[in-house]
């Protein structure tokens, strides 16, 4: 039956080809065409409804069933159908110094780790870069080199750079999009109503910046802005909470906000403790020598130790679900013993229970030392 339909199909195309190569090229045209119908006596809105509820890291299997089932797999309209059945998932995406622009996800349902491909940017080691997803995407943008000339902070002529790129899950390439209006690299970046903010920052020669600007994914264009209030000689990361832009330097105890553009930035003198930080269901967590500080706005309350992180540096800090992530980093020499030793471990602090302890899961399989950027990205 399969056979006769497929003699029906476009006869005509097989007369116009004169070449093995055609002739397979043909074939697979017209395996594709018979095969729309993905199962046998099921509608294909139907079918990509189920499908849509195949946890994410079991996709390469699927894609090994047909051609068709491999375009099902690598479309938008799956994407949308997961959307639909609420059966989207949270990955956390992470990027180590060791190896070179490589990024991975990790699964926390599933305690495991997907490798990405590999960064494609010409910048060697890049570093300092702002990464956030949105629209479905992950986002890298701006940085420099980790090698930089420690007197001018150049490298190849350029420490900061312009760049953006993007990981799109359902292609599972990135590309470049449309560039930022200013280089820059040690900067705040955030997502505010479905786009971009990034402010702040260092561009060539490590000169600190004020200036601010937002993107549009759906538009891939920049705009600028109202400027901060004021900058420092020290880096800037951004935290979103209540629907506001918060933007802390390191070393100055006032932070700049931001609810709309129009309002532009206000200042306040907060006072909020220095340190790693991670926001976990709209709640400020923030880890200060040896210890987890819930922190309010004019208050902090500590929460629990983390005195096995004194000794390690480089690591990252994020919030997914009810839990607190430390992922990666390096610990440093002490007196007894001066090696220092790249990590991949990942460390669990469980917010949702009522005793808070400390678990393990499954390290990086791909990446470790410092960690460059982690996010989360919601597929």
């Amino acid at each position: 039956m399969i056979y006769e339909k497929k003699l029906a199909l476009d006869h005509t195309d097989r007369l116009k080809v004169s070449s093995s190569v055609d002739i397979a090229r043909v074939n697979l045209e017209l395996d594709r065409r018979l095969m729309s119908g993905l199962i046998e006596g099921l509608p294909d809105a139907v079918f990509l409804r189920c499908l849509a509820r195949v946890p994410f890291h079991l996709h390469p299997k699927l894609e090994l069933v047909s051609h068709s089932w491999r375009e099902a797999i690598r479309s938008t309209e799956l994407f949308k159908a997961r959307h639909e059945v609420k059966s989207t998932e949270e990955f956390i995406c992470v990027c180590a110094y060791d190896p070179d622009n490589q990024w991975q996800l990790y699964d926390p349902l599933h305690d495991l780790w997907i490798t990405l491909p590999v960064l494609p940017s010409n910048i060697r080691h890049l570093a300092h870069f702002g990464t956030v997803s949105v629209a479905g995407k992950l986002f890298v943008l701006g940085g420099g080199s980790d090698a930089v000339d420690p007197l001018t902070g150049d490298q190849d002529g350029c420490f900061a750079t312009d760049e953006v790129w993007s990981y799109d899950p359902v292609t599972r390439q990135w590309a470049l999009c449309a560039s930022m209006i200013v280089p820059r690299a040690m900067f705040a970046c955030c997502v505010l109503d479905g786009k971009i903010i990034v402010a702040g920052g260092f561009t060539d020669c490590r000169k600190s910046i004020s200036k601010a600007e937002i993107y549009d994914p759906e538009k891939n264009q920049w705009l600028p802005i109202p400027d901060l209030h004021h900058t420092h000689n020290s880096a800037c990361t951004g935290v979103v909470m209540g629907g506001k832009v918060h933007i802390l330097h390191k070393g100055l105890s006032t932070v700049q906000v931001l609810e709309n553009i129009k309002q532009g930035w206000t200042v306040h003198d907060y006072s909020w403790l220095q340190g790693p930080m991670a926001v976990v269901k709209e709640k400020l967590y923030i880890m200060s020598h040896g210890l987890i500080y819930k922190q309010e706005r004019d208050s902090n309350k500590m929460i629990v130790s983390a005195s096995d992180f004194r000794r390690k540096i480089g690591f990252a800090m994020i919030g997914s679900g009810d839990d607190i992530y430390v992922i990666g980093g390096v610990i440093g020499p002490d007196r007894m013993n001066w090696d220092i030793k790249s990590t991949s471990d990942v460390d669990v602090l469980m917010l949702g229970n009522e005793r808070l302890v400390w678990r393990q899961v499954a390290p990086m399989t791909r990446c470790k030392g410092t960690v460059l950027g982690c996010t989360l990205l919601r597929i």
